[in-house]
């Protein structure tokens, strides 16, 4: 077991015990897998390898894989996953990290390789996140490693384990935040995990496990996506505009705070003013933490912790910055975290049935009620409703990989207005969003569609056909109230999708 020294270097509440085996001091390296923060800085679980290493004087390999056949695998996805790759492979290069990064070429290839790798570790440490295909991926590695094995939570500042309950609401996880989250702001990761860490010089792979896991050419792969094109993924989803990796995200997030900021406030829900972050992509793959996202905006705020509302009473606007980056935080902090509450605690936070009981009823009260329109999801996908600014919101997300943040709300309960049932209709969400956006398969992406459902919502007056009590959106509204005309116009019928 690791001496007190040890688990100070990463707080307590981030680290769970995979498998609590004895740490081998006879290992070659200290084995990171990482397979969520996709990225050399503001990074806890490099940074716990980096202290395990430090410790026992061991070098750290860093197993970075993709593999080709997760759901929605396409050459969008997998683009932008190289792309942060190959950032990460130029950031280790003169640090003495050995950072391997493997493809997968045919689904199975890769299995194996982390039990190899494994077998040669002291300790090994991943990524703690709660969504998609990894938690149950994590549960199948603790069969592979004989040694102590760790995952640790980098995703967001309140620690997802201290929390003990899903919080139904927004407004109460805010009410938690504000009275918890000072025990927990201090303890930022390191901006650099590897600085002042003495390790060894990379340790050596052998030729045997090369041979049979041969290192991807990530740096030809990013500059050249067509390369993707012998991967057994779909081709028909084209690479996004939006480039991956660390260096795009910084990029993004000083843009954000120099030029767009000032707006978002107030011009956030413009389909025409580019207020938007445009960091949800970055935050999902990894390839930019919350972390330092908050750090940066307190910088140019010059805030400390002293400025935050002293009363927990759950309303917005209790940092203690001006009202944009309130705004932001909001959702960066209160509704991104929201959702890694949810999945962390309920495995069943993609199912119909976790949706809460007043929603499950109204629906239900009102699935058999008229529908003027219901539209196969083969017209959904290539936006072939009689709704142009949902098509154009549509074709947005097929072209770009992402939805303006207003009309992504609207998109989705246009879905539901139009399906055969709310059960078909969270089928088509989920598979559009996942399939396209770069931030789909997220916890805060779920938690976009089932609010569409009436999750971390309220019953909602007058109850209306279909809707029930669900709260009710139309694209007449939301064209009275936004100005729509140039985004309609910028994603209409001219643009081909397929």
């Amino acid at each position: 077991m690791p001496d007190r020294e040890i688990e100070c270097e990463v707080p307590p509440l981030r680290i769970r015990v995979e498998k609590d085996a004895p740490v081998n001091p006879d290992g070659r390296y200290v084995l990171y897998w990482m397979i969520a923060c996709r990225r050399s800085a503001w990074n806890f679980s490099l940074q716990r390898a980096a202290a395990w290493g430090q410790r026992l004087g061991k070098p750290i390999l860093v197993l970075e894989a993709l593999r080709c056949n997760y759901s929605w695998a396409s050459d969008r996805l997998h683009a932008f996953a190289v792309q942060g790759m190959a950032d990460n492979q130029r950031s280790f290069a003169p640090s003495g990290v050995r950072y391997y990064p493997y493809l997968e070429p045919q689904p199975g290839a890769g299995a194996g390789l982390f039990e190899r790798l494994a077998a040669d570790a002291c300790v090994a440490v991943t990524d703690d996140w709660p969504c998609f295909f990894l938690p149950k991926l994590v549960r199948a590695a603790r069969r592979q490693v004989n040694v102590r094995f760790e995952s640790i939570d980098s995703n967001g500042l309140l620690p997802m384990r201290a929390a003990e309950k899903v919080f139904a609401r927004a407004f109460d996880l805010r009410r938690f935040l504000q009275k918890e989250l000072r025990n927990h702001i201090d303890a930022m990761p390191a901006e650099d995990p590897l600085a002042g860490a003495e390790l060894p010089n990379s340790p050596r792979i052998d030729r045997a496990t090369l041979d049979r896991w041969p290192e991807a050419d990530v740096a030809a792969i990013a500059a050249d996506p067509a390369l993707l094109s012998s991967f057994p993924i779909d081709h028909t989803v084209e690479p996004a505009p939006l480039v991956g990796g660390e260096r795009s995200a910084r990029s993004q997030l000083e843009g954000f705070l120099n030029d767009r900021l000032p707006l978002y406030g107030e011009q956030r829900n413009q389909p025409q003013c580019d207020a938007a972050s445009g960091l949800s992509p970055f935050l999902h793959w990894g390839h930019l933490s919350a972390h330092e996202t908050f750090v940066r905006l307190a910088e140019r705020e010059r805030w400390n912790p002293g400025k935050m509302a002293a009363k927990p009473t759950g309303a917005r606007g209790w940092w203690g910055m001006g009202e944009s980056a309130e705004a932001f935080l909001d959702e960066l902090v209160t509704w991104r975290e929201l959702g890694f509450n949810m999945c962390s605690q309920r495995r069943d936070y993609d199912r119909y049935e976790s949706l809460p009981n007043w929603a499950q009823q109204t629906l239900a009260e009102h699935a058999s009620d008229k529908r003027e329109h219901v539209y196969t999801l083969q017209q959904f996908e290539t936006a072939q409703t009689h709704d142009p600014l949902w098509n154009a919101a549509q074709r947005q997300l097929v072209a770009e990989g992402k939805i303006h943040n207003y009309l992504r709300m609207l998109w989705g309960k246009k879905i539901l207005h139009w399906s055969a049932s709310p059960r078909d209709a969270l089928r088509v969400m989920v598979h559009l969003n996942n399939k396209y956006a770069l931030d789909g398969r997220d916890p805060n992406s779920y938690s976009g569609i089932f609010w569409v459902l009436g999750r971390y919502d309220r019953a909602w007056g007058p109850e209306r056909p279909i809707f029930g009590k669900i709260r009710y959106m139309t694209s007449e509204n939301t064209a009275r109230k936004l100005k729509v005309g140039d985004y309609i116009r910028s994603y209409g019928p001219q643009r081909e999708l397929f």
